[in-house]
């Protein structure tokens, strides 16, 4: 007779045994979602602090050069792509939400950091393009974020019609982003808990 009591699967839901040093010691699900969860914020602030030195360090000067539209096209795959690879590791994940969540933490500046190298793009290669002369990195950056945040503080403003254009184009993006991402996110997490449940309850079954 085993000294443990039986563990419904329900039980197993909520907490984790671990073996160690000749005694079992009880983790908590919640905790271990939370060390989950606070891993995959840390890796998603390491790849947002690499796309952000990568912004600073890249030739965007560079991309002054080819028509807007082309710079915007490119930019534009990138994040398809970036948003693809997200979903099929959320469908893969044995812990989707918490890889969602990391995705999610992970898209959301490379979205606003390919806006803002093409605004930058756009600034050096059209100077009338905006109302602000000479902007830098940091000041493309900012006006992409107001654009995202809908703040709109007016200080900085498009004045050419192609500029205005992506800045349209951003904010529909944005509502796509938010709404449509989000749910596509979501859609992801459950087709994976339900890919993540029917092994264990075949294994299950067979038990």
């Amino acid at each position: 007779m085993s000294i443990w009591p039986n563990r419904s699967s329900s039980g197993a839901a909520a907490e984790d045994w671990r073996s160690g040093d000749d005694r079992a010691v009880r983790v908590p699900a919640s905790a271990r979602r939370r060390r989950l969860v606070m891993a995959g914020l840390l890796r998603a602030l390491a790849i947002t602090v690499v796309l952000v030195g990568l912004y600073y360090l890249a030739p965007l000067d560079a991309l002054s050069r080819p028509p807007a539209p082309a710079t915007f096209a490119a930019a534009f795959l990138v994040l398809i792509a970036a948003m693809v690879w997200q979903v099929r590791a959320v469908l893969t994940s044995p812990n989707p939400a918490v890889r969602a969540i990391e995705g999610i933490a992970a898209t959301t500046p490379l979205f606003l950091l390919l806006f803002a190298a093409t605004y930058y793009s756009q600034a050096h290669s059209h100077p009338q393009s905006f109302n602000v002369a000479g902007l830098t990195r940091t000041d493309t950056l900012y006006f992409a974020v107001t654009v995202f945040s809908t703040v709109g503080f007016g200080d900085i403003t498009a004045t050419s019609q192609l500029t205005r254009t992506l800045v349209t184009l951003q904010m529909i993006l944005d509502l796509i982003v938010l709404g449509l991402g989000a749910r596509i996110i979501v859609g992801a997490v459950r087709l994976g808990r339900e890919r993540n449940a029917g092994p264990q309850g075949a294994q299950r079954d067979q038990g």
